[in-house]
């Protein structure tokens, strides 16, 4: 096989639009998984069981439970049962984002929870000493001590939700590798897309980790 030139050209504006769709799923996805997964991990340390039992079960159903069929139950299911929603999951787009998101919320709250439980429990007794609020315990004293150890587990994921926002195309979402499939099936030529898809990939996977390395040397708590 040799590699066609002429084509690669042709075929890079349609791959570069479906390219800022699988970035756009990431970074959305992935922001909503950073605030949910604290929130998950908030409501799990709750001393109230009916706010501590719910949010355990989220996150144990979500992450023992595939993806795809999160995805098609979002899609398929939700608007099917749940018809007073109001057209909420509609959009191919915005219910993948969000399947993205809840999936990765279960998975970034056993993140933040190790990083929390590492905090001495000393830190707490003497926020408590100092009469300060739970709000501002936790902006103040614990969260910057529990996320830098935790970065590198966060940019984990963050690659991880990048590489399965492929699974997409089973709810219609047109992202970058059915883009390049629909390529190739149209013209009986697949090596240069799934090339330049694989390609992609990869860059955006290693610059990801390049940052994440830079953050967490930025963030890195001073040694004692």
């Amino acid at each position: 096989m040799e590699w066609d030139w002429a084509l690669t050209w042709e075929i890079l504006p349609e791959l570069a639009r479906a390219f800022r769709v699988t970035v756009a799923a990431t970074i959305i996805g992935f922001s909503m998984a950073l605030v949910g997964g604290l929130v998950l991990t908030i409501l799990r340390r709750s001393p109230f069981r009916i706010i501590s039992w719910p949010a355990n079960f989220i996150v144990e159903f979500v992450r023992s439970t595939p993806l795809l069929v999160q995805l098609y139950f979002f899609y398929f299911v939700f608007p099917v049962e749940i018809p007073d929603m109001g057209g909420i999951f509609t959009s191919a787009f915005i219910t993948g984002v969000l399947a993205l998101a809840l999936h990765y919320s279960s998975y970034t709250s056993e993140v933040y929870r190790a990083g929390i439980d590492a905090v001495p429990k000393g830190q707490w007794e003497a926020a408590a000493a100092l009469n300060m609020s739970g709000g501002r315990t936790w902006t103040s004293v614990i969260l910057p001590q529990a996320i830098p150890p935790i970065l590198p587990a966060l940019g984990n994921y963050l690659i991880a939700m990048f590489k399965d926002t492929p699974l997409l195309y089973a709810i219609t979402v047109v992202e970058l590798l059915t883009t390049a499939y629909q390529i190739g099936s149209a013209r009986f030529q697949y090596v240069e897309a799934f090339t330049i898809v694989g390609v992609l990939f990869l860059i955006v996977s290693l610059m990801s980790a390049w940052l994440i390395r830079r953050m967490e040397r930025w963030t890195a708590l001073p040694s004692h």
